[in-house]
């Protein structure tokens, strides 16, 4: 029997498997599915040829993770950053337009140019101290204490009522809501600001970067890797029960918390099951993906550019969708996060070709299809997109819940991200990715620092496990090593 044992084939999953096996350990690594990937798997979806991300897409982390720094991500893919990171069109016809450069996307703002450059420029100035209090959990003392209380700042002018007083027109606050809207909740908060500070934040310091192939380049890297260093894979391989992988000093679980409560039985003491048992998820996304015949037309050639786009018009437009969605209905009028793997990858379609991913935020559980929403709501800063639509798939949140049990009710954040639940994730604790039964550790995205292909609650989980049991440190992760 292995050494370790490491339930979930996800992003996470991976990077805990990845620094075990760096350690020297015997480590195997068991799936439920029939390939790895989790959040980050990449299909043909509705036709062979045309390469879609089951989820994620766009990866403002693969460039700003600290394990994924550490593990030289960069240099094993192809990551490409487009010339526009993304992109927000307006009523008006125009569009605000996020570039790498701070100051290229302060002249595109106008007038409130300058108020979007003192919210952002003294986070760019100190982005691995902003980095790094967001990568890990909350209650540390941060590396870099200002960079901390620059964020909560800025979160605070932004994630409260007063979010408008430093703005006069449209664009720039449109453009910072529908980062933050990547998030699910209500509009203002201060949990969606902070999310969306950081992704902002790294739009203009790294760049929100799209992987050849998809998104299944970056498991198939962290996989290539372990199995370089010793460590094997089993897909369509489920764990019912702790049982079936012991006696392996140490279990580490990809899982969602009411799975990790099932697999330990008897073993998990009353207290904590309660905690498990009473972990909250939130809203849910319901994905619409599209062949295209060819580019979607924007009115504003800019969007054209941008890797990512956020359709849901002014600041106040997505607020009203996504505070609809928070009172449990289904926006007429959605915010819609569109992906453009397009831009700066061909191999995506046959030639001539496009594919288009999108998604709309909806209540949890529902099974209701949004195509039609979608596709309007598109249409409305496109006119002309339904003539290039070839074909369509829809995946309800109900349907994402089935392909991912991680995603409760369609949840892709694996846990609600209110204030309380960045914090008691899945528990208050200094150290929340150990578990009370010993050598089980939880490495999951409903664990510290949450939601994101980060790898960071996986790397966080092996570090604990490896100093807990083994007496080891954290191996170097680097391709020369």
């Amino acid at each position: 029997m292995a050494d370790v044992a490491v339930v979930g084939a996800g992003p996470n999953g991976l990077a805990a498997a990845v620094v075990m096996a760096r350690a020297g350990l015997d480590v195997q690594l068991y799936e439920a599915a029939d390939a790895i990937g989790g959040g980050s798997r990449t299909s043909e979806l509705i036709e062979p040829g045309y390469l879609y991300d089951v989820c994620s897409a766009v990866h403002p982390m693969a460039l700003a993770s600290p394990f994924f720094r550490a593990f030289e991500l960069s240099q094993r893919i192809d990551l490409r950053v487009p010339e526009v990171q993304h992109g927000t069109p307006l009523d008006s016809g125009g569009a605000a337009l996020a570039y790498q450069s701070l100051e290229r996307t302060v002249l595109g703002l106008g007038v409130d140019g300058p108020a979007y450059r003192r919210l952002l420029g003294p986070l760019l100035e100190r982005v691995d101290g902003v980095v790094d209090f967001t990568s890990n959990q909350l209650l540390r003392v941060p590396k870099d204490p200002l960079a901390a209380v620059l964020f909560g700042l800025a979160t605070l002018d932004q994630g409260t009522p007063i979010w408008n007083r430093r703005f006069q027109e449209e664009a720039a606050p449109a453009l910072l809501t529908g980062v933050m809207s990547h998030a699910l909740g209500s509009q203002p908060s201060l949990s969606s600001t902070g999310a969306g500070l950081m992704l902002s934040v790294l739009a203009h310091a790294r760049g929100w970067a799209i992987p050849v192939g998809g998104s299944m380049s970056i498991a198939t890297a962290m996989a290539d890797d372990l199995i370089a260093h010793g460590g094997s894979i089993r897909v369509g391989e489920r764990v019912d029960s702790l049982d079936q992988v012991r006696p392996a000093k140490a279990i580490l679980l990809d899982v969602a918390p009411p799975t990790l409560a099932n697999l330990g039985g008897r073993e998990v003491p009353d207290r904590y099951r309660r905690a498990l048992e009473a972990f909250r998820f939130g809203n849910a996304a319901c994905k619409v993906d599209f062949i295209l015949s060819a580019p979607v037309p924007w009115l504003n050639p800019g969007l054209a550019k941008a890797g990512t786009v956020h359709v849901g018009g002014s600041r106040l437009a997505m607020a009203e969708s996504e505070n609809l969605v928070d009172m449990g209905k289904h926006p007429t009028e959605p915010y819609v996060l569109v992906s453009q793997p397009s831009v700066v990858d061909p191999t995506r379609a046959p030639e001539g070709r496009h594919v288009l991913w999108s998604y709309c935020h909806v209540p949890a559980n529902s099974t209701v299809d949004m195509a039609e929403a979608v596709t309007a709501r598109i249409e409305r800063y496109a006119p002309g997109f339904r003539d290039v639509v070839v074909a369509s798939k829809t995946t309800t949140a109900a349907q994402l819940s089935a392909y991912n049990e991680n995603y409760v009710g369609g949840d892709f954040s694996a846990g609600l991200l209110d204030l309380r639940g960045l914090v008691q994730r899945p528990v208050v604790s200094n150290n929340p990715w150990r578990t009370p039964m010993p050598g089980v550790y939880l490495c999951s995205s409903s664990t510290p620092p949450g939601p994101g292909v980060t790898g960071m609650p996986g790397y966080h989980a092996a570090k604990h496990a490896l100093k807990d049991i083994f007496k080891m440190r954290v191996p170097g992760l680097g391709l020369g090593l």
